[in-house]
């Protein structure tokens, strides 16, 4: 970058930095949103695939959930990064739909290209795209679904749908059932915070057997052997705390000068420790769990007086049990009094999977539970929790907004017809960009179609022709082919998937078209019109995504 002053040029950045402006800047980053969404699209849908991915270290990761792949993908292409943000927004707000807000904000990038080379300008189309979003919006609130809080049988439809074409799929069902509990149970005046719903995964036995424990699962062991395995009619003390003797906060020096002081100074802090133990049992402690360590004396004292003991317990568990058992954390054994004290009807040592674990249930109003997840193999019950988690974040929304919208790709043929009536009505050249938009959001019935393996323009048409005909209702079943009533067959997600799909997608995607410079101060790697064969297309350079830089490695396996 340099400017003639006089006869002498102004070098105003270093040799290391890298410049690209105008058509080339855009081109570049274009290619690069592109090249992400194209990474996941081929998991889109029940019948979508699942991606292998491997780190540096060798550790193996498989899955279709698009938020796990790109941020298990090493993406150093800032544009493509802009990419990935919206997927993990859509995955913070909502759970679900992260594969579509990418594949709409990669499809918006390659319309905007076509139009760009129309010499339709950036800000022109960046209007457009918002306008068509704004729209959109609207047109999903006239069609979507009310749902009654209280209907349990739509829930577990909805939940169902979040699991579709996931690896828990043979179990969704099943696993439908225990993710409405664990909601409904947790449900407050305050709202549903999916935190107090404590997902434990055991490998071994089969999805079948993943269950739902009306409590809180700790995955520790009592201290000692002595203390009893079972406390039936709890009550439950928790320790904000260790039961140790504190260490002075000074340097200090105890000088022994014969036998009998030593003594004495060891029976003293015996006696401290029984103190303690003490206070415990005083107040009718049956089970204690501390948050740091109990001294050995202290395990002792413990389990004379029959106490079951589970000692550094992680500060998430202490929350839940208190949420759990009514219990009160205290920071200091000796202000521990009755009221302070939780209640369980039950609080066992079992054997999950060859693993100890501590199970405090029967509480009087369990908020908070834990969801067991079995699977054969560790891949397969990481993938069962992934699915679990967006079920559970999509029956958290829809009971709180209460609206649905059919799945199947319907409510994007019907937003891709009403943005097109709406085009006429925009005018200037915002009206290309809004078609552009209605055309985009058609890549996902279109990718459902692909990935099913039909044909995606008879799919297409077919969808058309009955929205047409006013069955908003109407998508593809992916299974038979068929174009169905969704909401009848209980394909529903909620609303608020694809509101926030279409506006994180059009924000990023608007945000990218308006970069006209890129300025880097090292090389930058990523695809651009002036590197074309290192371009950020998938499958193009050796290693398939190399031009994302990073990606390289795991190319092949795309």
């Amino acid at each position: 970058m340099s400017q003639p002053m006089g006869n002498q040029p102004l070098i105003v950045l270093s040799e290391d930095s890298q410049r690209t402006s105008g058509r080339d800047a855009q081109s570049m980053n274009i290619t690069a949103g592109k090249a992400v969404a194209e990474a996941v699209r081929t998991t889109l849908g029940p019948k979508g695939m699942d991606k292998m991915l491997v780190d540096s270290m060798g550790d193996v990761v498989v899955t279709n959930d698009g938020v796990t792949i790109l941020k298990e993908m090493d993406i150093e292409h800032p544009a493509a990064n802009m990419v990935v943000e919206v997927a993990e927004t859509q995955e913070d707000e909502v759970g679900d739909g992260t594969t579509t807000a990418v594949v709409v904000a990669g499809e918006l990038l390659q319309k905007a290209e076509d139009l760009l080379e129309q010499d339709i300008h950036a800000t022109t189309l960046a209007q457009g795209y918002r306008q068509a979003a704004e729209k959109a919006k609207d047109v999903l609130e006239d069609i979507a679904i009310d749902v009654d809080a209280d209907d349990a049988e739509y829930l577990r439809k909805i939940a169902a749908t979040a699991m579709t074409g996931k690896g828990a799929e043979s179990a969704k069902e099943h696993l439908a059932e225990l993710v409405v509990d664990g909601v409904q149970s947790v449900a407050d005046e305050e709202g549903i915070d999916t935190d107090n719903i404590k997902v434990e995964k055991v490998v071994g036995g089969t999805i079948d057997n993943s269950e739902l424990v009306e409590g809180v699962i700790i995955d520790k062991e009592r201290v000692h052997d002595n203390m009893p395995y079972f406390v039936e009619d709890a009550n439950v003390a928790l320790i904000d705390g260790a039961l140790e003797i504190k260490e002075t906060e000074i340097d200090a020096e105890v000088n022994v000068t014969d036998p009998d002081q030593l003594q004495q100074f060891l029976d003293q802090e015996e006696k401290q420790l029984r103190d303690m133990v003490d206070t415990l049992a005083d107040v009718g402690t049956d089970v204690v769990f501390v948050d740091g360590g109990i001294d050995d004396m202290a395990q002792h004292f413990l389990a004379q007086e029959g106490i079951l003991a589970v000692r550094r317990a992680k500060s998430s568990d202490m929350e839940k049990l208190a949420r759990a058992t009514g219990a009160r954390l205290v920071s200091n054994v000796d202000d521990v009094t009755e009221d302070d004290l939780g209640f369980a009807g039950s609080v066992a040592q079992k054997d999950v999977g060859g693993d100890q674990r501590i199970f405090v249930e029967e509480v009087d109003e369990a908020k908070s539970v834990s969801l067991i997840l079995r699977g054969g193999t560790e891949h397969v019950v990481d993938e069962v929790e992934r699915a679990v988690e967006d079920s559970l974040g999509v029956v958290r929304v829809t009971l709180e907004d209460g609206k649905v919208l059919p799945g199947g790709g319907a409510p994007e043929t019907e937003l891709a017809l009403a943005l097109r009536d709406y085009a006429d009505s925009v005018g200037g050249r915002e009206q290309l960009a809004v078609e552009a938009f209605a055309d985009t959001l058609e890549i996902i019935p279109r990718t459902l179609a692909e990935n099913a393996g039909l044909d995606p323009i008879d799919s297409l048409v077919d969808l058309r022709s009955k929205h047409d005909g006013g069955n908003t209702s109407a998508g593809l079943d992916a299974y038979s082919g068929d174009i169905v009533d969704m909401e009848e067959d209980g394909v529903v997600e909620p609303l608020r998937v694809k509101t926030q799909a279409v506006e994180s997608a059009t924000e990023a995607a608007v945000m990218l078209l308006r970069i006209d410079d890129v300025i880097a101060a090292g090389e930058l790697k990523g695809g651009g019109s002036d590197d074309e064969d290192e371009g950020g297309a998938p499958g193009g350079a050796p290693g398939g995504m190399g031009g994302m830089g990073g990606m390289g490695g795991m190319g092949g396996a795309m």
